[in-house]
C-alpha cells in the first residue's frame, strides 16, 4: 500500500468511519470490491482519519478489498484499518491464523474488538475472565511488536459496565497497558441515553487514564446524540458510518456528528475546506450503495433548509438566520424555498428569485400567483416537489396569462388492448402543431403513459432535437382523497434529467393517464426552456 499522507490535523482528535464494515451490515446493503474502493475513496476525499475496511481473512470479499487497495488507493487523508478479533483462548496470538491475517492485510493500523462483559465473556467465549484479559494484551502487544497501531473495541461496554463496573473497566486497563492507542466503548446495543454515556465516559477514563474514544449504535435514536455526549466527557475518538448506514436501525451518523464537532464545538477534525464537501459525499455514497439519500438528513438532506410556511419566508427574506442554525453553504447544501398553500408573498418573491425570475417587486403580480398556485393545490397540485411546473406557472403570469408554448397539441390518445394470450399492447397517438407544422405521431411502450411519452417524442425530435437528451429517470402516483373510490382524484410527478440536471413537474386529473400527460407536457416544455429553445409566438 502506498504511504498514506498524514492529514494536516494533528493526532489529538480521531474522526473514524467504519461504514465498509458496520455500515455495510445494514439491511438492503451489499457492497461489492468496487462498491467499497468507491466508498474508501469518498470518505478518504471528505477527509476522514481512518476508515476502516473490514475483516480480512473472515471472507474472500474484505480480503480482496486490502489487496486490491494496496495497489489501486492513494490515500490523501486517511489510514485504512483492518478489522478482526482477539487471539482465540488459550492459543498464542503469533499463532493464531486470524491475527496472522491482519498483519497480511498490510493495514498500518489494526482494531481489534474485545469482549468487555463478563457474560459475554463465559457464555459466548467461553472462557474465563482472566484469560480474556490475557488475550487482550497479548494480541495488543503482539501486533503492535510488528509496528501496527491497535485500537481496541470494547465490545457491549455500556452494558458490561452496568453490569460488571470493574471487570469492564479491567478490560480497558489491559488494551491501554499493552499498548493500543485508543480504547473504544461500544454501545452494541444501542440501548444507551446522553446523560448515561457521558456519565460512564467521565468515570472510566478519571480511573483507567486510558485514551478513549465511542461506538454508538442508534436504537434508540441517540447515537449521534451519545457520541457528542462522549466527547463532552473526555472522548477524543468518534466511530461512526455515513449516513448512519448500520445493522439494526444504524449507527452513528458521521455527517452530523462531524458537522457538530467543526460547527457548533469549534473543533477543525477535517482538513481545510472539506466541510463543503459533505452534502456530495453523503450523495455520492448513498448513490454507491444504491440507497435513495434521505431528504430528511440533517445538514445533507434537501429538505435540511427548505422553507415552506409563510411566516417563515417573511423573516428569511429579511434575515435568512433566522430560521436557519447554519450557513448552508457551510456544509454544501443550499435554502430551498417551498411553494405551497402555505405559501405567502415573501415565499413567492424568494423562489422566483431562486428561479432566476424576477418579479421585479411587483405586489399585484406576486399576489396573482399566491392566489393562483393555493386555487391549484386545493384541486390537488404540488408544487415543493415541481418546481419546473411552478416556474412554468411563475412564467405564464410574468407574461400576463399567456403559456409558454414550444408546441399546440390537438389531441392524444392512448389504447391499451388485451389480448387472449394473456399479453397487453400499449399504443399512444400525438396529434400537435410545431412551428408551423401538423405533426402526428404514433409509437408503442411498455404502459400506456411509456407509450405516450415516446409518442411524444417522435412528434417534437424533429422540430426540437435538444429533447434527444431528455430522459425520464422516476415516475410517482398518488391517489387523492375521493368520495368513489377508482374516481377519485389522481397526482402524477415526473422526474426528468437531460444529463446535466434533473426536474420535477407535476400533474392532477380525474385519470392517471390524462394527470400524467399533464405531467409529461410540463416536463417537455421546461427541458426546451433549459436547452435555451426561443418559445413559439
Amino acid at each position: 500500500m502506498t504511504e498514506t499522507a498524514t492529514s494536516e490535523l494533528d493526532d489529538s482528535f480521531h474522526v473514524f468511519d467504519t461504514t465498509l464494515r458496520d455500515g455495510a451490515q445494514r439491511e438492503g446493503i451489499n457492497l461489492t470490491v468496487a462498491d467499497k474502493l468507491a466508498i474508501a475513496r469518498h470518505l478518504d476525499d471528505f477527509g476522514v482519519g481512518f476508515i476502516e475496511g473490514g475483516w480480512p481473512g473472515a471472507n474472500p470479499r474484505d480480503t480482496e478489498f486490502f489487496a486490491r487497495a494496496q495497489q489501486e488507493i492513494e490515500f490523501k487523508h486517511a489510514q485504512l484499518v483492518a478489522f478482526g478479533a482477539t487471539r482465540r483462548a488459550g492459543a498464542k496470538a503469533s499463532e493464531d491464523p486470524q491475527v496472522k491475517a491482519l498483519l497480511e492485510s498490510g493495514a498500518p493500523v489494526i482494531t481489534l474488538v474485545a469482549k468487555s462483559h463478563d457474560r459475554h465473556v463465559e457464555l459466548a467465549l467461553r472462557t474465563t475472565l482472566d484469560e480474556n484479559l490475557e488475550m487482550v494484551r497479548d494480541t495488543v502487544t503482539h501486533l503492535t511488536s510488528q509496528g501496527r497501531r491497535v485500537f481496541v473495541d470494547c465490545e457491549h461496554f455500556f452494558d458490561g459496565y452496568r453490569a460488571n463496573p470493574e471487570y469492564a473497566k479491567a478490560v480497558v486497563r489491559a488494551a491501554s497497558e499493552a499498548g493500543a492507542d485508543v480504547v473504544i466503548l461500544c454501545d452494541t446495543n444501542g440501548g444507551m441515553l446522553p446523560a448515561q454515556v457521558q456519565a460512564v465516559v467521565s468515570t472510566v477514563l478519571a480511573d483507567t487514564g486510558a485514551r478513549l474514544g465511542i461506538h454508538a449504535q442508534d436504537d434508540t435514536g441517540c447515537a449521534v446524540a451519545n457520541t457528542l455526549a462522549a466527547v463532552d466527557a473526555g472522548a477524543t475518538h468518534v466511530q461512526c458510518t455515513a449516513n448512519g448506514y448500520g445493522e439494526r436501525v444504524g449507527n452513528a451518523n458521521l455527517f452530523p456528528v462531524v458537522a457538530a464537532l467543526e460547527l457548533k464545538y469549534g473543533k477543525q477534525v477535517l482538513p481545510e475546506g472539506r466541510l463543503r464537501e459533505m452534502t456530495r459525499i453523503s450523495h455520492a455514497i448513498a448513490e454507491v450503495v444504491n440507497l435513495t439519500p434521505s431528504t430528511h438528513q440533517p445538514y445533507v438532506g434537501v429538505s435540511a433548509f427548505a422553507h415552506k410556511a409563510g411566516l417563515h419566508a417573511s423573516a428569511i427574506k429579511v434575515d435568512p438566520d433566522l430560521y436557519q442554525h447554519i450557513d448552508p453553504e457551510q456544509v454544501g447544501n443550499t435554502m430551498r424555498m417551498l411553494v405551497s398553500d402555505m405559501a405567502g408573498r415573501a415565499s413567492v418573491e424568494l423562489k422566483g428569485k431562486e428561479l432566476g425570475v424576477d418579479l421585479g417587486g411587483d405586489r399585484e403580480l406576486v399576489g396573482r400567483v399566491v392566489e393562483r398556485v393555493k386555487e391549484r393545490e386545493l384541486r390537488g397540485y404540488t408544487y415543493e416537489a415541481a418546481d419546473a411546473s411552478f416556474e412554468l406557472l411563475l412564467r405564464t403570469e410574468v407574461q400576463g396569462g399567456k403559456p409558454l408554448r414550444y408546441f399546440e397539441v390537438e389531441s392524444w390518445r392512448a389504447i391499451v388492448e388485451d389480448r387472449p394470450d394473456g399479453t397487453h399492447a400499449n399504443e399512444a397517438t400525438v396529434k400537435l402543431w410545431a412551428k408551423g407544422e401538423r405533426i402526428v405521431a404514433t409509437a408503442e411502450g411498455n404502459g400506456p403513459v411509456n407509450a405516450l411519452d415516446r409518442s411524444l417524442r417522435v412528434a417534437l425530435e424533429k422540430i426540437y432535437p435538444q429533447l434527444a437528451k431528455l430522459e425520464l429517470v422516476d415516475y410517482k402516483v398518488r391517489i387523492l382523497e375521493g368520495v368513489h373510490g377508482t374516481q377519485s382524484t389522481t397526482r402524477v410527478l415526473i422526474s426528468t434529467t437531460d444529463g446535466a440536471g434533473e426536474w420535477s413537474t407535476v400533474g392532477v386529473a380525474e385519470n392517471v393517464i390524462a394527470a400524467s400527460w399533464q405531467a409529461l407536457e410540463d416536463a417537455y416544455t421546461y427541458g426546451l426552456l433549459r436547452a435555451g429553445v426561443t418559445p413559439a409566438e
